[in-house]
């Protein structure tokens, strides 16, 4: 599987971005797929997760409430709507997917990354 996330940008607070992750292969729409992110200087960081079906969603706490994940496994894409944006919340987002093997979730493949910068 081949992941490209794209939609990043510049960005005031309070603003919202959606990104959007493509993905080529017929395994997406049975993996779990997720956003992680890196600020500069930081490690990166889990941001949020979809199970395959996209029934199940996962969130840091940081963004509960602010962002949503969401799939669409006909079209092979995965999405992040980002509302509310903070500062803090400027990094580099990278997608990822991945077999769940009973509960834990390998993301084996993942995206290039895409800039998100919110301004203050």
């Amino acid at each position: 599987v081949q992941l490209q996330a794209f939609g990043g940008g510049l960005v005031q607070a309070g603003g919202s971005l959606r990104l959007s992750c493509a993905a080529s292969g017929r395994t997406f729409s049975s993996y779990v797929m997720g956003w992680f992110r890196q600020a500069p200087g930081k490690e990166r960081e889990f941001v949020t997760a979809i199970s395959w079906s996209g029934g199940s969603t996962f969130y840091a706490d940081s963004v509960k409430g602010r962002f949503t994940i969401s799939r669409d496994n006909a079209e092979n894409t995965l999405y992040l709507q980002m509302n509310s944006l903070k500062p803090e919340d400027t990094a580099v987002y990278y997608c990822a997917g991945g077999p769940d093997r009973n509960g834990r979730v390998t993301y084996d493949y993942w995206g290039q990354g895409t800039l998100v910068t919110v301004s203050s």
